[in-house]
């Protein structure tokens, strides 16, 4: 159906993923690609980021749960994608978001600063707010942390209400992992405030949910 995918054939996967290859519709590549993502072995990452560029949505949503339940050992083949196909960056942006590793870091702020998507930019808005810094010098952390600031702040003014309310998300998951009183920590807390206020294009439900963030954030 769609060339042949080249992985390993050693790979435990390998039946599922001949299936895959095999499949003669869209739903049997939509219930191939959960099969496969089923297995959670790495050795099917660089399949399943074949998947996203299919046109197909159920067989992407799987691919990416998939790729998100793989965790960091799908991240190289998601970096791997070509940048010209749009609709597999489009998936393989909610993939790195949901998986949160710093090397996806590029790619989400461009996503949240110009994807034409808001869906995009809403995922990227969210996994902005939650990467995984932990295992970075400290001096790296605050760089990260402050690209993430800059761009999570920058869409507080996105057309859309659905970024803007993925945006509290980000700012409030943000801000929890910075000092209290931290000039970070205080700007995150006034791009929140920004999104609480009424305005006639911020719906209350982005109101909402922004008030929230800061009524969780001023009580740790």
């Amino acid at each position: 159906m769609h060339g042949r995918l080249a992985v390993s054939m050693d790979s435990p996967v390998a039946a599922r993923i001949a299936a895959l290859q095999q499949a003669g519709s869209a739903l049997a590549l939509q219930q191939a690609t959960q099969e496969l993502a089923s297995c959670a072995d790495a050795s099917a990452a660089p399949v399943l980021v074949e998947v996203l560029g299919f046109n197909n949505p159920g067989a992407a949503v799987a691919a990416v749960e998939g790729l998100i339940s793989l965790g960091t050992a799908a991240v190289d083949a998601l970096l791997q994608l070509d940048p010209e196909n749009y609709g597999a960056r489009a998936w393989a942006v909610r993939a790195l978001a949901g998986i949160g590793d710093v090397r996806g870091l590029e790619l989400l702020l461009d996503a949240l600063g110009s994807d034409v998507a808001a869906s995009v930019r809403r995922a990227a808005a969210k996994g902005l707010g939650q990467l995984q810094l932990a295992e970075l010098p400290p001096a790296q952390q605050q760089d990260v942390q402050r690209q993430c600031l800059g761009a999570l702040l920058a869409a507080t003014s996105d057309g859309e209400w659905v970024v803007r309310y993925a945006v509290a998300v980000g700012l409030e998951l943000l801000a929890a992992g910075l000092p209290a009183g931290s000039p970070e920590r205080q700007l995150a807390q006034q791009g929140l405030l920004t999104l609480q206020e009424a305005t006639d294009g911020t719906p209350p439900v982005v109101q909402r949910r922004a008030k929230l963030a800061l009524s969780r954030l001023e009580l740790q």
